[in-house]
């Protein structure tokens, strides 16, 4: 990596020329920062504490809301320390692992969420076949799957990004580090890096809302066949997991699908907060705390609790 850099260090501008963000690292991003990791932790605790949410379906939320602490802790801490600081310098190994990281945790929530939409397909529509396709097996092995398919995307992308030279400024208009800044301060032709963006991009992205939008179409004609049956419930359920999952891929995508020289700093910057932060704090209420299990299952955690320390 050093032979293929005059830069030793990169400068995490943190925020646009003109544009004064302080409110947002010392107020809103330690805020969303902290409900971020209280509410995933919760479903974390909840979900391993209480027998009757050990099913596949929790199973997924447990490792969601584990990825999503992790996800949310990549960027966030570090550009609120910048900061506070002042001091914005990166090194370039250190921005290597940011990408890498970052990558790796949004391929590996597309992947979860991907899942998760076909575990209640299967729920939902092939009740009878449930225990038999949904069993632990294929719920550790699909795991694993994600997990190393994001190791695969990450090492691609970043191995990619950082075998070209940087030879210009070492200034990125970022508040972390990422694929879409550091190739326009590349001197070098970028070229495959954007084709490789643009057919993973639609080959991940793509597929996965794909099979997302196809479970809860087939959830909700499912649901809507069946005799006085509200179909209430269903829209309630699908229609903010669509919503979350459309901001994280629009968010995502406007990133890094936008050519370099039409980009807006500010824009930009305000889309990877969105893709970056705000999934990881609205699943835990989305997919985990407006649900009646889960609701029952914290009051019995901490009803024992309580009732331990008396």
């Amino acid at each position: 990596m050093a032979n293929s850099t005059m830069v030793t260090e990169f400068i995490l501008l943190g925020s646009p020329d003109g544009w004064n963000m302080s409110f947002l690292y010392f107020t809103v991003f330690p805020l969303t920062y902290l409900v971020t990791l209280l509410g995933n932790l919760l479903i974390i605790t909840v979900t391993t504490a209480d027998q009757n949410l050990h099913t596949p379906m929790y199973f997924f939320l447990r490792n969601l809301s584990i990825l999503d602490m992790c996800f949310i802790s990549i960027t966030v801490p570090n550009a609120c320390v910048n900061s506070i600081t002042g001091n914005r310098v990166i090194s370039v190994a250190g921005c290597a692992t940011q990408i890498f990281l970052v990558i790796f945790c949004a391929c590996v929530e597309l992947l979860f969420l991907s899942i998760m939409a076909l575990d209640r397909y299967v729920a939902i529509c092939q009740p009878l076949q449930y225990p038999i396709i949904m069993n632990p097996q294929f719920c550790v092995h699909m795991t694993l799957a994600s997990l190393l398919s994001g190791l695969v995307y990450a090492g691609v992308h970043t191995g990619n990004t950082f075998r070209l030279s940087f030879c210009q400024s070492n200034v990125v208009h970022q508040f972390f580090c990422d694929v879409p800044s550091l190739l326009r301060l590349s001197c070098s032709d970028t070229t495959s890096n954007m084709v490789l963006l643009l057919v993973s991009t639609i080959i991940i992205v793509g597929g996965s809302f794909g099979i997302i939008i196809l479970s809860y179409i087939h959830i909700v004609s499912t649901v809507l066949k069946v005799p006085n049956k509200a179909p209430g419930k269903a829209f309630s359920t699908c229609t903010p997991h669509i919503l979350v999952v459309s901001i994280f891929l629009s968010s995502g995508t406007g990133v890094y699908m936008r050519p370099s020289a039409t980009s807006d700093t500010l824009q930009e910057m305000l889309l990877s907060a969105f893709y970056t932060m705000v999934p990881p704090f609205l699943n835990p209420f989305i997919y985990s705390l407006r649900n009646k299990q889960v609701k029952e299952a914290v009051r019995r955690v901490l009803g024992r609790e309580l009732f331990s320390r008396k």
